[in-house]
């Protein structure tokens, strides 16, 4: 049975990918790195804020990585005046909401910059579980920050729902036990592979009742993690 619905954010709740490569390029070029469209495709494969600086730096200390994170956020907000929610997706949380659903966001992004998104898009009361790249040692496809969201929301990883857009992210949460949908406009067949239960164009007139069937059709392999074996998961400082 569904209980709860987990969110991607960049590309699921808010259309920030463009505004997401801008601000990587302009941090970069700002410590004197420059880099190619094909090299930022990194960043949005679920990556750590830490693990893309290392990606691209080198070794850093906790410090350094601290300190370019907030001023790569920092060039973030800038760019980010004009930010929009993707098309249908706050008409499905509120469904999402009104179905009386519990709600998290699982996102690799800085909590930082999750925090500050959500409060832009005045969605931040709706969600009392955020979990961020800040809470893992690993990005996705890792499955880490999809079980800290179901331990968090208390619920089986096997009655949540997960809304993603990568195929990085639709590993993670099949790995972590979840069911998934992914949202894609071309090349859905690599989501698939990956493992989504579903893929649509866009939330837009996508149903409760529509993503409920998914729990009553033939179990995926997210019904194979039991619940009884995800009881904590290594958590970054």
């Amino acid at each position: 049975m569904l209980k709860g619905v987990v969110f991607d954010l960049d590309g699921v709740i808010v259309d920030s990918h463009p505004l997401h490569k801008q601000a990587w390029r302009d941090f970069l070029a700002s410590v004197g790195k420059t880099v190619s469209e094909e090299d930022l495709a990194f960043i949005l494969e679920g990556r750590t804020r830490r693990e893309i600086l290392i990606h691209f730096l080198g070794r850093l200390t906790d410090s350094e990585i601290q300190q370019y994170g907030n001023k790569k956020d920092e060039f973030f907000r800038q760019a980010s005046a004009d930010i929009k929610p993707v098309s249908g997706s706050l008409d499905f949380i509120r469904s999402v909401k009104e179905a009386a659903l519990s709600m998290a966001v699982a996102t690799s992004a800085s909590r930082q910059r999750a925090q500050w998104t959500l409060e832009q898009l005045e969605l931040a009361p709706l969600f009392g579980v955020v979990v961020s790249g800040d809470d893992v040692a690993l990005g996705k496809p890792n499955p880490a920050i999809y079980r800290i969201a179901a331990q968090r929301l208390s619920l089986p990883p096997n009655c949540l729902l997960a809304v993603e857009d990568s195929v990085s992210g639709v590993r993670s949460a099949i790995a972590a036990g979840l069911r998934c949908i992914a949202i894609a406009a071309e090349n859905d067949g690599e989501l698939m592979e990956a493992g989504a239960d579903q893929v649509v164009p866009s939330l837009t007139n996508l149903s409760i009742q529509a993503v409920t069937g998914l729990f009553s059709s033939v179990p995926s392999a997210a019904d194979h993690v039991r619940t009884q074996d995800i009881k904590s998961v290594p958590i970054s400082q």
